[in-house]
C-alpha cells in the first residue's frame, strides 16, 4: 500500500501510528459496590459490634487468666479465664471471616483461555484490593484483635516465668545465723560440747530458726581432737574437734543427710554428691553434680560448754544462682 503524504508533502508510513502503539492498562479501582466486596451478613454494622464484643470478651479472659496465674488461683479459675478468652476471640474470628469477608467464588466469561496482559493485571489489582478494602473498612476490629493476641501472648509467657521460681535477691546471701547464734537441736534444745561422741552427727539451726530451710547446719565431730582446720583462715572454726557446714547441697538444694564416719564425708542422697570434711578438707565436692564446697559456719564454746555461732555464714548457701558473683 503507497505511503500517504501529508499536506506538506511529507510521507507517513502506512500501518499503526502512535495511536495505535500498545498502552499500559490503566489502574482500576474496585467500586465497594461490587459483588465481590458484597458480604453474607444483612446487616453488617450489627455483625460488627458482635465481633467487637466477642474480642473484647477474648481480652478480659486473657487478662483474667494472667491475673489467675499470677497470684495462684485454682485451677478452676484458671480453666474458665482461659476458655472465656479463646471462646471470644474463636468465636470473633469464625463470625468475622463467615459474615464480614467478600463471599465469592465469582466466575468471569473469558473469549479466549489465555488473558491478556490487561486483564492479568486487572486480575491481580481487583485480587489485591478485595482484602485491603474488606480489612480496612473494619480496622477497629483488627485493633482489638491485636489487643486481645498481645494479651494472650504475654500470659503465654507467664508459666515459663513462674517455672523459674522467685528471684533469690539477697535470700541465700543472709540466714538467720549470726555472730552468737546459739546451735540448737531439732527439739529446740542448746547443743553442749558433750553431746556427741567422735564420729556423732546432728542438724541443728540457730535459736530463731528451728526448722529454718535455709539455716539447717549439719554438725559433725570427727575422730579429730582439739581444732579441726579445713582451710587456712579457719583455724578457730573447729572447737573441740566441732565442724559444722551448710546442710543445703550446693546442687540443687537438697539436705546434705548422710555422714560417713569411716571415711570423714557427706553425702547428699538426692543426686549422690560427696564432699570431704575433716582437717585440711574443707567439705571439697570429690564425687557428684556439686559445683562447690558447702559454707562452712564458724563456731566456738561459750563459758558454760555450749556450742554457738562466731558469725553468719561467709559465703551463700545452697546451689549456684545468677546473682552470685563467683559461680
Amino acid at each position: 500500500m503507497p505511503d500517504s503524504t501529508d499536506h506538506d508533502g511529507h510521507a507517513e508510513p502506512s500501518g499503526h501510528g502512535a495511536a495505535g502503539a500498545h498502552e499500559p492498562p490503566k489502574m482500576v479501582e474496585a467500586s465497594l459496590d461490587s459483588p465481590q466486596f458484597q458480604v453474607a451478613a444483612a446487616n453488617p454494622e450489627r455483625v460488627e459490634r458482635g465481633i467487637a464484643v466477642m474480642f473484647v470478651l477474648g481480652v478480659v479472659g486473657f487478662a483474667g487468666f494472667g491475673a489467675a496465674f499470677w497470684q495462684n488461683w485454682s485451677n478452676v479459675w484458671l480453666g474458665v479465664t482461659l476458655a472465656v478468652g479463646f471462646f471470644g476471640l474463636g468465636i470473633g474470628m469464625v463470625a468475622w471471616g463467615k459474615y464480614l469477608m467478600p463471599r465469592g467464588p465469582f466466575s468471569e466469561s473469558r473469549h479466549t483461555n489465555e488473558p491478556t496482559d490487561e486483564e492479568r493485571e486487572v486480575f491481580l489489582q481487583d485480587l489485591s484490593s478485595r482484602g485491603k478494602i474488606a480489612l480496612g473498612r473494619r480496622s477497629y476490629l483488627l485493633k482489638i484483635l491485636s489487643v486481645a493476641g498481645g494479651i494472650f501472648g504475654i500470659v503465654a509467657i507467664f508459666p515459663l516465668l513462674r517455672s523459674l521460681g522467685p528471684l533469690p535477691g539477697s535470700l541465700f546471701y543472709n540466714t538467720s545465723w549470726k555472730k552468737g547464734s546459739y546451735l540448737v537441736s531439732p527439739e529446740g534444745r542448746y547443743v553442749h560440747i558433750d553431746d556427741l561422741d567422735k564420729g556423732g552427727v546432728l542438724t541443728v539451726f540457730p535459736e530463731n530458726d528451728v526448722g529454718g530451710p535455709l539455716s539447717q547446719t549439719i554438725l559433725i565431730r570427727p575422730e579429730t581432737s582439739g581444732y579441726v582446720v579445713t582451710a587456712p583462715g579457719r583455724e578457730t572454726w573447729g572447737p573441740e574437734g566441732y565442724l559444722a557446714f551448710s546442710k543445703v547441697c550446693t546442687h540443687a538444694g537438697c539436705p546434705v543427710a548422710l555422714y560417713q564416719k569411716a571415711l570423714d564425708e557427706l553425702l547428699c542422697p538426692c543426686h549422690q554428691s560427696i564432699f570431704e570434711v575433716g582437717p585440711g578438707r574443707p567439705a571439697t565436692p570429690v564425687f557428684g553434680p556439686a559445683p562447690r564446697p558447702l559454707p562452712q559456719l564458724p563456731l566456738y564454746v561459750d563459758s558454760k560448754g555450749y556450742l554457738r555461732a562466731q558469725n553468719r555464714y561467709d559465703e551463700p548457701v545452697g546451689p549456684g544462682f545468677w546473682e552470685r558473683g563467683n559461680l
